[in-house]
């Protein structure tokens, strides 16, 4: 069993069929890579990784609790963190308040925003958040605005956001989506460092198959909103549905 299981999970959009019997498993500790072509359903089923969609049927389990029907504070709760495609972050706040935000999050949903007043008078919390901003590289602009930041930075300090939380599942919507190929190499070694300090499993959704066959243990391909294959990323690579999803071996 996984810390992640789906299971038999269907979706449908009027007469479209956006997901078909999916079947899914991500194992503790792993890198687990979602990919397809366009409209292959890898969005859909983030979606309902994260309780933002309910499916017509099938279950999604984490760690034995239904994900489903909760809100997206009680998925937090739960332990899952996802980071989206387009980083979100508090542009008009600092690289430091941004971090020590979800620091002071309320597990019922709500934020204490005073807090941003009062938490330089709480050590231990703003240490908390030097600390996780020494380990993404990102110390050294803490009080910088985050609007004004490259995005490669913008993904580091959504990351830090995320892992302050502390959680056992990171939920990834193409983490390079954007990027420049500079800023794409660093978010590759940022992911690496991550999961070798803290042992987070990690669920991708990747178009750049750099990214993909770098990072993942195991590589779950759609199409047309069913899984055509599930292997390691060396047997992915030349596998002959894979090959026809995709139109062509080379866009894989």
């Amino acid at each position: 069993m996984g810390i992640l299981e789906v299971k038999g999970v269907n979706k449908r959009f009027g007469g479209l069929q956006a997901l078909g019997n999916v079947n899914l498993s991500v194992q503790e500790g792993s890198v687990h890579a979602i990919i397809g072509p366009n409209g292959a359903g890898k969005s859909t089923l983030l979606n309902v990784l994260v309780g933002k969609l309910i499916p017509d049927s099938g279950s999604v389990m984490f760690d034995g609790q239904s994900v489903l029907g909760r809100k997206p504070y009680e998925i937090n709760q739960m332990g899952i963190s996802r980071v989206f495609q387009t980083p979100e972050i508090f542009g008009d706040l600092t690289v430091m308040e941004n971090v020590l935000i979800p620091c002071f999050a309320k597990r019922d949903g709500s934020f204490r925003m005073h807090a941003l007043e009062s938490v330089r008078h709480e050590k231990a919390i703003f240490e908390q958040a030097e600390a996780m901003l020494d380990d993404v590289g990102m110390l050294d602009k803490r009080g910088m605005h985050a609007a004004s930041m490259s995005r490669g930075d913008k993904r580091r300090l959504e990351m830090a956001m995320c892992l302050v939380q502390e959680p056992r599942l990171l939920l990834l919507d193409e983490p390079t989506a954007g990027m420049a190929r500079a800023d794409t190499e660093n978010t590759i070694l940022l992911l690496k460092d991550i999961r070798t300090k803290r042992g987070i499993t990690m669920a991708i959704i990747e178009h750049d198959m750099n990214v993909v066959f770098s990072l993942a243990d195991r590589i779950t391909v759609l199409a047309q909103g069913t899984p055509l294959v599930e292997d390691i990323p060396e047997n992915i690579k030349g596998h002959p549905k894979v090959r026809e999803a995709y139109l062509g071996e080379a866009q894989v």
